[in-house]
């Protein structure tokens, strides 16, 4: 059945010319290519949004500190937004038997699972190769898939990179996601507090996460909480994500 919103049949084809509205086009089938991975490992499409919204707010942030004034520029930043949707596209390539397994995973399965990161990276490494050559505008995207489970101390993966050798928008990423993951409910287990999560990531604070990242975190981490307030989780999102682990 069609959409109330999709045009007749015989309705002409109006493309448009205005880069702005290809734009557009471009970020809404990126986003609607991440739910689909997302909703495999039962996320849900608010989780996005709140990922993008708290990686917006932390590279504004950081901006104020000398460190990263440079390397996060108005430009970069939307560019670092754009490419949230997809850090996590590396998961349609874990099998369901252990992406939806709602018990502990076995080491031979966290083996599998890590490989969620390489095999996101791969695929976009190889389309570029297929379509003829590497896309500067997929330079972000393809360090947080690479790499945004890497930690500060070096005890992350796919190669355990540590301190600065881990891209910066990765290490964004890290909080954005952490945090999220902290506070959201799920069908196996309950999201904790603001103020506990707050917790936890300060005491990451030079282990999993970048100590100035956490520092401006700190000073915006209101700023988080509302967000998580505007983007909360809906009940169909909850029913979504009971389905996926049938």
């Amino acid at each position: 059945m069609l959409s109330p919103h999709s045009p007749p049949p015989d309705a002409p084809i109006h493309v448009p010319t205005d880069p702005a509205e290809i734009q557009h086009a471009q970020q809404v089938v990126v986003f609607a290519m991440a739910t689909l991975a997302e909703q495999r490992e039962s996320d849900t499409e608010s989780h996005i949004l709140r990922v993008q919204r708290y990686v917006r707010a932390l590279a504004t942030k950081l901006r104020s500190n000398s460190a990263f004034t440079d390397v996060l520029s108005p430009e970069t930043i939307d560019v670092l937004c754009t490419s949230v949707p997809l850090y996590d596209m590396g998961s349609v390539g874990i099998p369901d038997r252990i992406l939806l397994k709602p018990g502990r995973l076995t080491p031979d399965e966290v083996a599998i699972m890590r490989t969620h990161t390489t095999i996101g990276f791969e695929a976009i490494v190889r389309a570029e190769k297929t379509l003829g050559r590497p896309s500067p505008l997929l330079a972000i995207t393809k360090e947080l898939v690479l790499s945004h489970q890497e930690k500060w101390d070096g005890s992350g993966y796919p190669q355990r990179l540590s301190g600065t050798r881990i891209p910066v928008s990765a290490r964004i990423m890290a909080i954005a996601d952490v945090y999220d993951a902290l506070i959201s409910n799920k069908v196996y287990k309950a999201g904790i507090p603001h103020d506990k999560a707050v917790q936890v990531i300060f005491g990451e604070r030079g282990a999993h996460f970048d100590p100035d990242m956490v520092d401006a975190f700190i000073e915006i981490q209101d700023e988080f909480e509302s967000i998580a307030r505007r983007h909360a989780d809906t009940d169909s999102d909850m029913q979504r994500d009971r389905k996926s682990v049938v």
